[in-house]
């Protein structure tokens, strides 16, 4: 963890009182080192510890994980053998491929929204 935050290439302003800097992680970074750490860098620490999704989720009405909409894309693309594995040497190629297969993908989905 401490790696990843000394690894930031983009500078950031100061915090602030008024305006601090979040830090919104999952449940696995839910440990008191992690908080300790994240603290001692300048970052309010936004943490769900576990098992409180699963609750929210069954409490309140209308709440739905939004991280399908990654993993559902991801799993689009994993039906393109050509990205699946990557056959080309030149990365200009590759990223042409990329282009046609979320272009073909939007295509697909333009059928189920109008």
């Amino acid at each position: 963890m401490e790696a990843t935050l000394e690894s930031i290439p983009v500078p950031r302003p100061q915090p602030k009182l008024r305006q601090p800097q979040g830090l919104c992680m999952d449940k696995g970074y839910d440990y008191n080192e992690v908080r300790d750490l994240v603290k001692e860098f300048g970052y309010t620490a936004h943490i769900r510890p576990r098992g409180e999704e699963a609750q929210a989720i069954k409490h309140e009405a209308g709440f739905k994980a939004r991280r399908w909409v990654v993993e559902r894309t991801q799993s689009w693309m994993n039906r393109f053998r050509r990205v699946l594995t990557r056959w080309e040497k030149k990365a200009a190629n590759y990223l042409a491929m990329l282009h046609l297969v979320f272009g073909i993908i939007t295509y697909r989905c333009a059928g189920l929204f109008g």
